[in-house]
C-alpha cells in the first residue's frame, strides 16, 4: 500500500516537534528562567585557618650614597665601596645559607637654581647616586656576624621570612584544617534549614604567608668593626582559605 500524500515524513516530523519544543521553552516565564539560573538551596561559604611558623630566612640589604660634582667620580666611588662589600660577603656566600646579590645601583643628577645667561633652564649642579648589597639565607649567624665586617656600606633594611620549604611543611595541613572548617559549615547549615545532607558545587583553595619582606630601618645602621647584628627572628603565618557553594540536598 502506498503512503498517504498526507502523512509527513520522519523527518519533518522530528523538526516540528523540536520547534514545539524551542517555543514551549520560550514561553516559559522570566522567574522560571531565573530559578533554573540560579537553583535554590545553595550555600556560598568561606573558611580560613592559619599556623605561626618561626621565620628561618634572613634579608640584610646593605646600602651606600655618593654624591659629588663628577659623575664619574660618584659612579667610582660608588662601584669601590659595593667591590669591596662583595669581597667580604663572598668568603660567607654558601648556596641555600648566604646568598649575596647586589641590588639597585642608581646615578642622578641633582638641579640648581636657573643661570642668569639662560632664564628658564634648569642647570645640574651635581650628582647623587647609591647602590646596593642583598645578603639572604637561613645561616643567621654568619649574615649577622658579616654585618660587622663591611664598613664601606651601612645597613638600610634588615627583614625575616619564611623559606619555601617551612611554609610547604605546613602548607598540608593548614590546608586540611580550613577545608575541615567549611565542610563542618556547609553540614551544620544545611541541617539548620532543614536539609539532610548537602554536595559540593564548587571549591576554591587559596594559601599564602602574611608578613616576610624587608622593612625599612628608622635609620641607617652603621655597624662597629667586628660588631654583629642583633637579631630576633619572630613568627610568620601560614593561611589557607575555602571558598565556594554547596547544594543543600533532602
Amino acid at each position: 500500500m502506498r503512503p498517504s500524500i498526507f502523512s509527513p515524513r520522519p523527518s519533518i516530523t522530528a523538526a516540528l516537534a523540536a520547534l514545539v519544543a524551542i517555543g514551549n521553552a520560550a514561553a516559559q516565564s522570566p522567574s522560571s528562567l531565573l530559578s533554573s539560573l540560579n537553583p535554590s538551596g545553595v550555600l556560598n561559604l568561606n573558611a580560613s585557618a592559619s599556623v605561626e611558623v618561626t621565620k628561618d630566612v634572613l634579608t640584610v640589604v646593605f646600602s651606600q650614597t655618593r654624591e659629588g660634582t663628577d659623575a664619574q667620580a660618584v659612579q667610582a666611588a660608588l662601584r669601590l665601596a659595593l667591590d669591596a662589600a662583595l669581597a667580604e660577603a663572598r668568603k660567607v656566600a654558601k648556596p641555600g645559607q648566604v646568598d649575596v646579590q647586589t641590588g639597585n645601583f642608581t646615578l642622578h643628577p641633582r638641579y640648581g637654581a636657573p643661570s642668569p645667561k639662560a632664564p628658564g633652564q634648569t642647570v645640574i649642579t651635581g650628582w647623587q647616586g647609591s647602590s646596593e648589597l642583598v645578603v639572604t639565607g637561613k645561616d643567621i649567624a654568619s649574615i649577622a656576624q658579616l654585618t660587622g665586617r663591611i664598613p664601606t656600606m651601612t645597613i638600610g633594611r634588615v627583614g625575616y621570612s619564611l623559606s619555601k620549604e617551612a611554609r610547604e611543611k605546613v602548607e598540608a595541613d593548614v590546608t586540611a584544617q580550613a577545608i575541615a572548617r567549611w565542610r563542618a559549615q556547609a553540614e551544620q547549615m544545611s541541617r539548620q534549614f532543614g536539609y539532610a545532607s548537602y554536595a559540593v558545587r564548587e571549591v576554591n583553595v587559596t594559601t599564602g604567608e602574611a608578613g616576610g619582606e624587608p622593612m625599612p630601618m628608622a635609620r641607617a645602621m652603621a655597624m662597629l668593626k667586628d660588631e654583629s647584628l642583633p637579631t630576633e627572628a619572630g613568627k610568620g603565618q601560614v593561611t589557607a582559605t575555602v571558598s565556594g557553594s554547596a547544594q543543600m540536598t533532602r
